[in-house]
């Protein structure tokens, strides 16, 4: 599993580039998931797996949303001229989604929220919105905003979503093991290659 992630972050260093230069990255990467969670906004894991296990809970019980969390102008890609304008860049990111998706999109920026559908604004879900404490510049505070605002806008549709819980951080004292091993196997192979070149020098 960890060789798949490893693979998967190489990726990532370079399709994250691809997508910022084309337009604006979450209209990029939200065409085939629920969550677009950028990798330099320091969003803990196990935030912003909560993030998407709460939308697909979401969405199990018809309430479905996606999420565009935007920490800095590097998030915008050619559009930062909408940084810290959730409700614009909301109505923009639904019609650049138009054609693959139509349903309800939430914005969440350090200064509030902006929720549209289909490129459209939806002003009862947006007022609900706008009475939420903006979420500030923080990774974890900024993946927990965007949690939250998902939950009470499905409870504002009759649907309640349950908090699942942040998973514990792994303990990595199996890798260290690991290093330790490969480095006493590293120091026996040079301890031995040494030995045998002064053999033959012998």
């Amino acid at each position: 599993m960890r060789r798949w992630t490893i693979v998967a972050a190489i990726v990532c260093l370079f399709v994250v580039p691809v997508a910022r230069a084309d337009g604006d990255p979450a209209s990029d990467y939200l065409l085939g998931t629920s969550a677009f969670v950028p990798p330099d906004a320091n969003i803990p894991n196990a935030d912003a797996q909560q993030l998407r296990d709460v939308l697909a809970a979401a969405k199990a019980r018809g309430y479905e949303i996606r999420v565009a969390l935007i920490a800095t102008t590097y998030d915008m890609g050619s559009v930062a001229s909408l940084f810290r304008r959730p409700h614009q860049y909301a109505r923009f990111l639904g019609q650049e989604l138009f054609f693959v998706y139509k349903g309800r999109l939430l914005v969440v920026m350090p200064n509030g929220y902006g929720v549209s559908r289909g490129g459209k604004l939806l002003p009862p879900a947006q007022r609900l919105a706008d009475r939420l404490p903006a979420p500030g510049n923080d990774g974890h505070a900024l993946a927990a905003g965007a949690t939250a605002a998902v939950r009470k806008l499905a409870a504002a549709g009759g649907i309640n979503v349950p908090l699942p819980k942040v998973a514990p951080a792994k303990s990595h004292s199996g890798d260290w093991f690991l290093l330790g091993v490969i480095a006493l196997v590293v120091i026996a192979a040079g301890a031995a290659t040494i030995v045998a070149r002064r053999r033959r020098s012998v």
